[in-house]
């Protein structure tokens, strides 16, 4: 059924389950089907009545009837069991009925064609706040023709070639095209997410007119001590459906930007609760800045937009795109663990036996693969196991309807996530996936292991039109093209820097190593000796990183017996809650008559996303090739790849650890003034294997050993005093 209004038109369709004609009256049958104790419900739901009655109407004014029946019918998939209900309609009475709803959906209508108007009117006059530097001018025609041919677009875009404005410019500019009607900023980091809220900040400057909102955690979001999203325990959630479509309209109306804030201080005034309400408000702005979770993740995203059959002219920008791989391989898998069953089944033997039985029977499976698994255990077929869950699920969801309030209700109620979670995955193994059980400590655990995430990856991509993938780090870029889509035509750039050679001094110790067999207490003297030799070249600020804490500590023992007070010390700790991040980065500002030496981990919260400028940061030394650690799953990707390629050590180990040297040296150079050395202590950054990863920017490099080091960094410090 079609709306003609004055600028647009509004289509109304769907499709009833059933018609049912007699003499006296035509009844519109809606079904749903639930997991619900019917028993327990008294009417229909509000929401699933009102598209019944959307149904009768059409078929009414269709087929010239005055007067409607409505069933609902609810099917129980568990038992079964069926309950109806029954309406019984004057045609005038849906009419009236159907005439206010539709007048409430035409001023939600109305407000989008009237701001759509404003944006690309905003849009057409936008242009780009500074001069381009060298390279951003192609790089945002490489993303505009991206866009423009419904592509994909991996770029790797060396530090200062101000990739976030470069990406986000032309995706603007295309929605001003109708090459596209909402942008999605992804990031994986809360810093990463600031500075695409800074850079669209200078577009409103520009006078770019368009609706905002960055969403942020539930957690971060919710009012209440505890996060209790049901209306007994939550008064924003009481009645929220009832207020929310106000409060966001009237949101929306107020300002272009949303800020936590803004939006919690918004809930406030409308006792709504504030992340839902931020969810609905995404469905309505231009821009949504957000984790990559609300896209990729089965159990978070947003279903608004990515659920089964909906799609849209969506262009998803995602930003340091390398953290994707593992983000993905951990969003499609799934874990169990033995001891979990027999715990929960200790809390419910008493109120539920048959539960404590189901729960009993997982156990046992569990039990039978304990024992034939030595190290780890790859399993090619687990659907006994699948079998006894489905039935657990039934007994569980049972369980859960008759007990709403013990007091371990949240420690069952986790397990039953996980066990959904666990279902949902094994309905998408395929040949991405592996199967393995594994000895954890002191417990016991299957996973469903997505080693290649690309497929699953692919089928949210192809929710939207156009995806850019951009990040500092995204070498060697087949290995990301494989593992981040499935496309065989995407396309890849390589952003030209803006830095100058002369910046840098790239340093390679030949004489050192961090490999686990040769490590040594003369190692670690000559560790500790190029750190010292390299902080009393030059007075200001290092980092160093390491391998691992452990390394970390023995190498920061032998420097403090050749330092002896003469230059600073600080050390990276495990678990550093924002606090102490910010304490330790605080450090890089503060005025010193001497060197400071930062003892940091490689792969950790310092080896990326900070931004050090100037003279706040002058020298990274990094220790050994950043190989991730061995264990059960990192030999499980060697050999998978070893088996589909033969790449199996550079999938599992190399690439990763060159991502995390290339992302630690990174925050050297930050700016077109800034000056700094890069030392790189492993002989093994002197094989082909390794340099053929360097990007194009360290084409200049020097081999050193600890005696000439000293020589290297005064000619370099002295060239550049000089000039």
């Amino acid at each position: 059924m079609e709306f003609e209004e004055e600028n647009y038109t509004i289509v109304l369709e769907g499709r009833a389950d059933g018609i049912m004609e007699s003499e006296t009256v035509v009844t519109v049958d809606e079904i749903k089907s639930v997991f619900w104790d019917l028993s327990k419900l008294t009417e229909p739901v509000t929401v699933h009545l009102a598209q019944a009655k959307c149904y009768a109407f059409i078929y009414a004014m269709q087929n010239h009837q005055d007067k409607m029946d409505v069933r609902m019918t609810y099917i129980n998939l568990d038992t079964e069991e069926v309950r109806y209900f029954y309406e019984h309609y004057d045609f005038i009475e849906l009419e009236d009925w159907f005439q206010a709803l539709m007048q409430e959906y035409k001023k939600w209508a109305q407000f989008q064609y009237d701001w759509r108007v404003i944006r690309q009117a905003s849009i057409k006059e936008l242009e780009f706040p500074f001069p381009y530097r060298k390279g951003q001018k192609e790089l945002a025609q490489g993303v505009y023709r991206t866009i423009l041919r419904k592509k994909n677009l991996f770029v790797q875009a060396p530090t200062g070639t101000g990739k976030t404005i470069t990406t986000l410019f032309p995706a603007v500019k295309a929605v001003g095209e109708e090459l596209g009607d909402k942008i999605f900023y992804l990031t994986a980091k809360t810093i990463t997410a600031a500075v695409a809220k800074e850079t669209l900040e200078l577009f409103y400057k520009s006078g770019y007119r368009a609706k905002t909102v960055q969403i942020t955690a539930k957690e971060k979001l919710c009012m209440m001590e505890e996060t209790a999203c049901n209306p007994d325990a939550c008064p924003y959630a009481k009645g929220h459906y009832d207020r929310v479509n106000d409060a966001v309209y009237e949101l929306l109306h107020q300002k272009d930007v949303f800020t936590r804030e803004e939006i919690i201080e918004q809930a406030k005034r409308h006792q709504v609760c504030p992340f839902e309400m931020c969810l609905d408000t995404a469905s309505w702005v231009d821009n949504v800045i957000c984790d990559y979770n609300y896209v990729f993740d089965p159990n978070v995203y947003l279903k608004r937009f990515f659920a089964e059959g909906v799609r849209g002219d969506y262009l998803f920008l995602v930003d340091e795109a390398h953290n994707l791989v593992e983000r993905g391989r951990e969003m499609y898998s799934a874990s169990l663990y033995k001891e979990d069953f027999l715990a929960v089944k200790k809390l419910v033997e008493k109120r539920s036996p048959k539960l404590a039985k189901a729960l009993q029977t997982c156990n046992r499976i569990l039990l039978g693969y304990k024992r034939e698994c030595d190290r780890f255990q790859y399993h090619d077929n687990i659907s006994e196991f699948i079998y006894a869950l489905m039935r657990l699920a039934s007994e569980y969801e049972l369980f859960l309807q008759k007990n709403r309030d013990f007091e371990e209700r949240d420690t069952v109620l986790e397990l039953y996530f996980q066990i959904r979670n666990f279902m949902e995955t094994s309905e998408g193994l395929d040949e991405n996936y592996v199967i393995y059980s594994e000895h954890e400590g002191d417990r016991f655990k299957i996973r469903l292991y997505c080693v290649d995430p690309s497929n699953n990856l692919q089928k949210r991509l192809d929710k939207g039109r156009s995806t850019i993938f951009f990040s500092a780090t995204l070498l060697p870029i087949g290995y990301y093209k494989s593992l981040l889509s499935t496309k065989e035509d995407n396309y890849a750039v390589y952003a030209e820097t803006v830095f100058r050679p002369q910046q840098h001094l790239l340093l390679i110790g030949s004489d050192v190593t961090s490999r686990y067999a040769q490590r040594s207490e003369e190692q670690y003297e000559r560790m500790a000796e190029y750190i010292y030799r390299t902080g009393w070249q030059k007075k200001g600020n290092y980092i160093v990183f390491f391998p691992s804490y452990k390394m970390m500590e023995d190498v920061y023992e032998k420097f403090l017996v050749k330092n002896q007070t003469r230059m600073d010390c600080i050390l990276q700790k495990s678990g550093m809650k924002e606090a102490d991040r910010e304490d330790f980065l605080a450090e890089f500002a503060a005025v010193r008559e001497q060197s400071m030496i930062a003892f940091c981990v490689m792969g950790g919260i310092f080896g990326e996303g900070i931004d050090l400028k100037d003279e706040q940061l002058i020298g990274a030394i990094i220790i050994g090739t950043g190989l991730p650690q061995v264990g059960n799953e990192r030999e499980i990707l060697k050999q998978f790849y070893d088996r589909r390629s033969g790449s199996g050590f550079d999938y599992a180990y190399r690439y990763p650890g060159m991502n995390k040297v290339l992302q630690a040296a990174g925050r050297v150079i930050r700016t077109v003034t800034d000056i700094g050395v890069i030392e790189l202590l492993d002989e093994r950054f002197l094989r082909r294997e390794y340099r053929e990863l360097f990007p194009r920017e360290w084409e200049s490099c020097e081999v050193c050993t600890v005696e000439n080091v000293g020589d290297k960094l005064r000619e370099f410090w002295g060239n550049r005093k000089n000039k």
